[in-house]
Order: structure tokens, then C-alpha cells, then sequence
């Protein structure tokens, strides 16, 4: 193949030449009638081939930044759409965001029914105890030891309390945390990486990958909350699947966000998966859930739900943002 190609060389040289000669005059006479600058040879042939390919122009300074300021606004803190974040003297969840999280609360609520049940009904046992067959009201004490119907009736009724708790406790494992249907056809794919003590985030279809470190306190502004913001939040788009590929390139960490209901742990060498749905836009707040150094209470998680149109433009601004090439993917997993 090479001595071919030496061989016929002239002749392809030849050829390239005359391609030149004929592309620049036509470009020329277009650009003069047009009232715009020549172009060189070499740009006449790149944007006949972009326009042969179908490639976008490359964007100019001006419009890379807007793009990039764009994004940075969509994901910005706006006090107004914190939805998924504690509040002081608070009693009960964070305000449910996802499909998981509402089947949380629905056996949460049901099992706070049966458990109140159980605690007034051994209540009223006690207190009747106590006043039937205290030594004044009860001075002669019956003798038995057995009751075979008391005995029946205390075992088979915390055997049926107790599957009656575990059917709906089985269903929202298998139907929402671990329902490979879902899983298995996301909208959107997360790789999270946990470090000593910040999160990396790759969004693998996206072509884009950042680090996500807590902000210190000088660095908060417009009432950001301490300890929860972050430089680089997550966004995502709203009503859509999110799966989250999770592991850690040190030691244990895990993954919550508690609006999502979502707590995943992070281990070195081992991907986990699950996933969640924003059913509402706004912003919400997680942390890593176990214990992995001193730095442990530094690795706050932001999520930033937006509509779909906010999302592709974040998108196109974040790869601009980001360099996904030069950064180190999935470090757990290759070394």
C-alpha cells in the first residue's frame, strides 16, 4: 500500500492542488458579492467539509461566555426555590419530591398507625393492671400460671401485625428503590465518584465531568445555607429518571438526599446503582450519610431541578464549562 502511494504521489498532490485553485476563486467571488472578508485556501476546505458533514461553527468567545453565564444562572442559589432542605424545630420529613420518597412516607404514616395502636392499647393494660390487681382492690391473687387463649391470641397477633407491615415494606423495595424496569431505562445517566471529602459528578451521554466542593463561608453570598452549597451543583430536568451510578476512590462514603428519599453508599471498587425522579423544580440538599474522616460533615450535595428547555441550555453551557476530556474519570474503577 505505501510503495503505491509513493508511487502515485505527484499525481495526488496534482490533484489536491487543482482542488485548491478551483475552491478559493469560487469562495472568493461569493464572499466579494457578499460584502465579507476572503477566506484563506485552508478555510475554504474545513468549511466545505463541515458543511459536506453537517458540523455546527465553532462558537465565538463572546457566545461560548453567554452560553457559559447562562448555565452558571440556571444553577445558581435562589432562596425562592429551596424546596429540600431541614428546617429549624422541624418534626417530620422534608417536603417529599419523588416518587420513592412518597411511598416512604406512606409506610411511614401506616406504621406510625399500627405502633401508636400497639403503644395505647400495652398503655391501657398497664393502667388496668394496676387498678384491678393492686393489693387493695385485689387482696386474694388467683393461682393460675396458664391461659392457652391468651396465649393463642399473643402470638398470632403480632405474627399478623408484623405481615401486614412487611407486604408494603417489600413493595417499596422492589417496585421503587430497587425496580430494574426503571433502572434499566433512565432519562438521564449520573456517575458520582465520593472523595476525601468532595463528590466528583460525570454525565456520561453529556460529555461533561466536575468536581462538587463545599463553599467555605466566605464564599457564601445571597443567604446561601452554610454547610449545604456547594460551587458545582447537580442539574437535572424535571419529571424525568435519573439513574445514579455511585462509587468511591478512597473509603466508604454515601450518597442522600433526603427529599429523593435517596441513600446509597459509595464503596471503593463496587458500583452501585438507584435512582430518583424531581417532581417538583427547585433546589435541594443532601449529604454523605456515613462516616468517612474528619472532613465527613464537608460533603454536602446540591441538585438543582429545572424544566427541560433550562437543562439543554445548561447542558450546552457546562460543556463549555467543563473540560470532560481532561479530567479523570471513574479513578475506583480504573486503578
Amino acid at each position: 500500500m505505501t510503495h503505491i502511494f509513493s508511487r502515485y504521489s505527484p499525481f495526488f498532490l496534482a490533484a489536491f492542488a487543482a482542488l485548491m485553485l478551483l475552491a478559493a476563486p469560487l469562495a472568493t467571488h461569493a464572499e466579494e458579492a457578499a460584502g465579507t472578508k476572503a477566506m484563506s485556501h485552508g478555510e475554504v476546505l474545513i468549511n466545505a467539509v463541515a458543511n459536506a458533514t453537517g458540523a455546527a461553527k465553532p462558537l465565538s468567545a463572546l457566545q461560548k461566555a453567554e452560553a457559559i453565564k447562562a448555565a452558571d444562572q440556571i444553577a445558581a442559589y435562589d432562596a425562592d426555590k429551596v424546596v429540600g432542605m431541614a428546617k429549624p424545630w422541624e418534626t417530620y420529613y422534608q417536603t417529599a419530591a419523588s416518587p420513592v420518597m412518597k411511598a416512604v412516607e406512606g409506610v411511614h404514616d401506616y406504621v406510625l398507625v399500627i405502633i401508636t395502636l400497639i403503644t395505647l392499647l400495652v398503655l391501657g393494660l398497664l393502667v388496668y393492671i394496676v387498678l384491678r390487681f393492686n393489693k387493695k382492690a385485689n387482696p386474694v391473687p388467683k393461682r393460675f400460671t396458664h391461659n392457652k387463649m391468651i396465649e393463642v391470641i399473643w402470638t398470632v397477633i403480632p405474627i399478623m401485625i408484623l405481615v401486614s407491615i412487611a407486604i408494603p415494606s417489600l413493595r417499596l423495595h422492589y417496585q421503587y428503590y430497587n425496580n430494574e424496569t426503571i433502572i434499566s431505562n433512565p432519562d438521564l445517566t449520573i456517575k458520582v465518584v465520593g472523595h476525601q471529602w468532595y463528590w466528583s459528578y460525570e454525565y456520561p451521554d453529556q460529555n461533561i465531568a466536575f468536581d462538587a466542593n463545599i463553599k467555605s463561608d466566605a464564599e457564601l453570598k445571597n443567604g446561601e445555607p452554610r454547610l449545604l452549597s456547594v460551587d458545582n451543583p447537580i442539574v437535572v430536568p424535571v419529571n424525568k429518571v435519573v439513574r445514579l451510578e455511585i462509587t468511591s476512590a478512597d473509603v466508604i462514603h454515601a450518597w442522600a438526599v433526603p427529599a429523593y428519599g435517596i441513600k446509597k453508599g459509595a464503596v471503593p471498587g463496587r458500583l452501585n446503582e438507584t435512582w430518583f425522579k424531581a417532581e417538583k423544580e427547585g433546589i435541594y440538599y443532601g449529604q454523605c450519610s456515613v462516616l468517612c474522616g474528619k472532613s465527613h460533615g464537608f460533603m454536602p450535595i446540591m441538585i438543582v431541578a429545572v424544566s427541560d428547555a433550562d437543562f439543554a441550555q445548561w447542558v450546552k453551557g457546562a460543556q463549555l464549562k467543563f473540560a470532560a476530556a481532561d479530567m479523570v474519570r471513574f479513578a475506583a474503577l480504573t486503578h
